[in-house]
């Protein structure tokens, strides 16, 4: 069964499969956090000292993510996945065992060395296991499922902690993890492609490419470029989760509770619009079009709320629409690293891309923090606007590539 083939209800089973271990990526990043309260008092740290647990994880997964993509083209995407999904999920486990502080940090390093294998895995397998008629819905569904994951989290492992204690939260998230494990064992065998089922012999009749066509592929201004627009997109979507409901309480006066409605509202429209960005992703191929258009309009919005235009009552509403016209951009940006990856190489060029995610998401809380330090939460927004716009640039060099010519006859996963 070929690509352009797939019947609809095998589409659906990767989809799901894929999904899944995209959801458990997302609830374990979130794990922790929900935690730092009672983590606090139980280890005697500061809030300082638990901040450096996430920002562990994101910057081992951030630079181990582009070598997460080469074992995905070397070693087949399956196996790769199922191997970073049980490191990830071990980690977080063995997390509720711990007895003093500093056992976090390398369990933190380890979840982030596993959490580095999804997006290349879960995107080459997409793209290679999806009819192409579909592939579009198949890239929004696998964002809804992470934004699912992130939105859990602090519901299930609150919910447990409160009802048991914060052991018990940590070691049934892991098991979670694990159960998505086996699910994969059971049902996602055919999920296995050419480079996991050839011979070892074979294998190293290949011809592969030579280290400095990688580099000249990674370093090309067309994949620069996609992996700029993850970091700016990250810098400015870790920028509303961390600082948006703090700016929107200074600048407005708004209580607490309001603004982290407004928040709520953002991240409940972004993953509505990546559902519908799935759809339009299939019927068009301007996908720079979405992408631009989605990109500039949310960051008017942002702006607008910086100067304090909206109404106080209004900011639910703003919010909720500025999260789902980026939203719609999604499945679209995910087409065009598509577009711009040559055949056999979409694990290394998936994972160089997306480490940008992970990398941006380290960087950006520190500067909004002296930001807001210094008394100007409207700068804030102004920053996160400013990012927004630097996306939109970025899709502009994408779409400027010519067609790249295949590194190697394997298939993409």
């Amino acid at each position: 069964m070929t690509v352009a083939s797939a019947s609809l209800g095998s589409d659906l089973k990767v989809m799901g499969l894929v999904g899944a271990a995209h959801w458990a990526s997302h609830f374990f990043q979130l794990a922790l956090p929900p935690l730092f309260l009672i983590l606090k008092d139980e280890f005697g740290v500061s809030y300082a000292a638990l901040g450096l647990l996430p920002t562990l994880l994101y910057g081992a997964s951030g630079f181990a993510q582009t070598a997460a993509g080469f074992l995905v083209d070397r070693f087949g995407a399956r196996r790769v996945l199922l191997s970073g999904l049980t490191l990830l999920a071990l980690s977080v486990l063995a997390a509720g065992f711990v007895t003093e502080y500093w056992m976090f940090m390398p369990l933190m390093i380890l979840a982030g060395l596993g959490n580095s294998v999804f997006h290349p895995a879960d995107l080459a397998i997409l793209t290679s296991k999806v009819s192409h008629g579909r592939i579009g819905r198949a890239y929004g569904a696998h964002a809804l499922f992470g934004n699912l994951g992130w939105a859990s989290a602090p519901a299930l492992v609150g919910f447990i902690a409160v009802m048991w204690d914060w052991r018990a939260a940590l070691i049934v998230a892991g098991c979670l993890g694990l159960v998505i494990v086996a699910a994969f064992l059971l049902w996602g065998a055919d999920l296995s492609d050419e480079t996991e089922t050839t011979p070892a012999t074979a294998k190293r009749d290949d011809t592969s490419p030579s280290v400095l066509t990688n580099i000249r592929l990674l370093f090309s201004a067309t994949i620069v470029s996609c992996f700029l627009y993850f970091a700016f997109l990250a810098m400015a979507l870790i920028g509303v989760q961390s600082f948006g409901v703090t700016a929107m309480v200074q600048i407005y006066g708004v209580p607490f509770a309001a603004a982290a409605a407004a928040l709520t509202g953002y991240l409940l429209g972004s993953a509505a619009g990546v559902f519908v960005g799935g759809f339009a992703a299939d019927r068009t191929d301007r996908h720079d079009l979405i992408a631009i258009s989605g990109m500039i309009t949310a960051g008017l919005i942002i702006i607008a709320i910086g100067a304090g235009l909206p109404p106080a009552a209004l900011l639910v509403a703003a919010l909720s629409v500025a999260g789902f016209v980026s939203g719609i951009t999604s499945p679209s940006r995910d087409m065009l690293v598509r577009k711009a990856t040559p055949a056999g190489a979409s694990g290394r060029v998936f994972g160089f891309v997306y480490s940008g995610l992970d990398l941006g998401s380290a960087l950006m809380p520190v500067t909004l923090g002296l930001i807001l330090d210094r008394g100007a939460p409207e700068l804030v927004f102004y920053a996160i606007a400013g990012l927004l716009f630097c996306t939109a640039l970025t899709v502009v060099q994408v779409r400027r590539r010519t067609p790249a010519r295949p590194l190697q006859p394997a298939a993409d996963a």
